[in-house]
């Protein structure tokens, strides 16, 4: 749960009924009724898909693709780099071939 929070920057009571500063023991993990608890699910199996049929993941412990992918620890996944970001660097052209003499 801790990498979840980390991930989109949020607390427990952004998916889970409770109420924030109250014990943990006082919160209903249980219940279906935010809407971003059910997102979430989704958004999980959407992430389990990615990384095994696209990837072709066996192993969980070697996820290519988790939430932190997209959300870089902000509610709504980017959709494109952030202003600051550096341009990729052009790839490095092979060197010339000689001709074929004939």
């Amino acid at each position: 749960m801790k990498f979840f929070a980390q991930s989109l920057g949020v607390r427990c009571t952004h998916c889970h009924v409770g109420e924030e500063g109250k014990p943990l023991s006082t919160f209903d993990f249980a219940s279906d009724a935010k809407q971003t608890k059910l997102t979430a699910r989704k958004m999980l199996a959407m992430v389990h898909r990615i990384n095994s049929e696209d990837f072709g993941v066996t192993d969980f412990a070697n996820v290519k693709v988790t939430c932190f992918t997209c959300h870089r620890g902000s509610t709504k996944p980017l959709t494109a780099p952030p202003a600051n970001a550096a341009a990729p660097k052009p790839a490095a052209s092979p060197p010339p071939t000689k001709p074929e003499r004939g």
